[in-house]
């Protein structure tokens, strides 16, 4: 009987270490974000990006090509560089507007591009602004195919407090994002990954 008791103590104390250990190899939401910080920083370092405050963009609300300058918005975690602002107009409370959309969508952790459609059929969301909020639906297009989700990313969204993109002549507003996973996709939410994005913008007519 005693071996028996024996028996059942070491196996109950093998399993124990056992899930203890599995434990210590599954990553924490925080660790996750930390390695994700880690992934932004080298991509800005290997990229040669430049880096301006909020403050400083709103002097002329112009981001420098030439030097690669990307303005970070620190209460999302968004870093945008606008290439082309467009030759329309804002958007202003309470418009409703289809957008036409071409877009690089890449994985900055592995590198890899996860989704384009450069060289294909664009894709197209409602976009409306409510005050200073903008809220947006793809109707159609890659993104709504691969993520089986019509929502826009909130990261996509950034831009058109500063963009003018217009119709008929106009080739559109153009930006560059780097967005964190809580600002991206739902699978980026959910695997914690950040993502780089080119986009360009057009109104529909």
């Amino acid at each position: 009987m005693n071996r028996m008791r024996k028996y059942i103590f070491v196996a109950a104390m093998t399993m124990i270490a056992a899930l203890w250990c599995s434990c210590d190899d599954v990553e924490t939401y925080a660790e996750m974000k930390e390695k994700e910080r880690a992934h932004i920083e080298d991509f800005i370092s290997e990229q040669g990006i430049k880096v301006i405050t909020k403050a400083e963009f709103e002097k002329d609300t112009i981001t420098d090509v030439g030097k690669n300058e990307f303005v970070l918005f620190e209460d999302k975690g968004v870093y945008m560089q606008i290439v082309r602002r467009g030759e329309g107009k804002m958007m202003e409370d309470g418009d409703r507007t289809v957008f036409m959309a071409r877009y690089l969508e890449q994985n900055i952790e592995t590198g890899d591009t996860i989704s384009a459609n450069l060289y294909a059929s664009p894709d197209y969301f409602t976009c409306k602004r409510e005050g200073d909020s903008f809220t947006a639906s793809f109707t159609q297009g890659y993104m709504l195919n691969v993520y089986g989700s019509s929502a826009v990313p909130s990261g996509w969204l950034v831009p058109f407090s500063y963009i003018t993109p217009g119709r008929p002549n106009d080739k559109g507003a153009k930006v560059r994002l780097i967005v964190p996973h809580g600002q991206g996709t739902t699978t980026a939410s959910q695997y914690v990954y950040p993502t780089y994005y080119e986009i360009t913008y057009i109104p529909e007519p």
